[in-house]
């Protein structure tokens, strides 16, 4: 019974993992796709017109 042991915990994950896929993918897109990439795109931009002060160590 030892390669039972020894196959659960991938099998688990793996399928954790196929349900998060799953997950996202769905998520994509919709109705609220056009509020979401308004959102990143303002962040984007506020991220971009921000005034860049040198670093004190010089880097």
């Amino acid at each position: 019974m030892d390669y039972v042991s020894a196959l659960v915990p991938p099998v688990v994950m793996a399928a954790f993992f196929i349900g998060l896929v799953v997950t996202i993918v769905k998520s994509q897109g919709g109705p609220n796709k056009a509020k979401e990439d308004a959102a990143v795109d303002a962040a984007i931009s506020h991220a971009e017109s921000a005034p860049r002060t040198p670093r004190a160590d010089g880097v």
